[in-house]
């Protein structure tokens, strides 16, 4: 959720205490530092109530350098990459690998990518857990995680993403 105020005083909500330095830092690592430096008054610019006048993945992203910047113990994100392309997505999922190891995170996704890197990934169907383990595990007695896995990573191909 953002407030009507400044990005910067946004990001303050994760941490009051933070430089302009750290703010950027994590604001580069969370994929929202260009397009911040793309508004005519930066980190001044002004945002509306809920953030409004920015798009649903440069929200997302200034969220997450928020997180970014608090450092929690426990970080749970729904659908938090839902907005962005699938490169950002890594390059978020990277930093919060190297910016908060320590951080237990709970990640809702719909997008394979998104956690397939997790050290286990519950698969729900209809509200009930219908498999629980590693992706690989997963790919090999799970039908729904195969399925899901197949048709994202085929449309990957098809779009040309998924190629080297």
């Amino acid at each position: 959720m953002l407030f009507s105020g400044t990005i910067k005083e946004n990001l303050k909500w994760g941490n009051k205490k933070a430089t302009d330095e750290e703010i950027i830092r994590v604001c580069k690592l969370a994929q929202a530092d260009g397009f911040i430096q793309e508004f005519p008054d930066k980190y001044d610019t002004k945002l509306d109530q809920g953030g409004t006048n920015v798009s649903g993945g440069q929200k997302q992203r200034i969220c997450i350098a928020r997180a970014l910047l608090k450092k929690p113990k426990i970080l749970i994100l729904d659908d938090s990459t839902s907005a962005v392309d699938t490169k950002t997505d890594a390059l978020i999922r990277k930093a919060f690998k190297e910016e908060i190891p320590n951080t237990t995170k709970i990640i809702i996704a719909q997008r394979i990518t998104s956690v397939e890197d997790a050290d286990r990934i519950i698969v729900l169907d209809d509200g009930k857990i219908n498999g629980i383990g590693t992706s690989e595990e997963l790919l090999k007695t799970n039908a729904i995680y195969k399925e899901v896995y197949e048709s994202q990573k085929k449309g990957e191909e098809d779009d040309g993403e998924g190629k080297q």
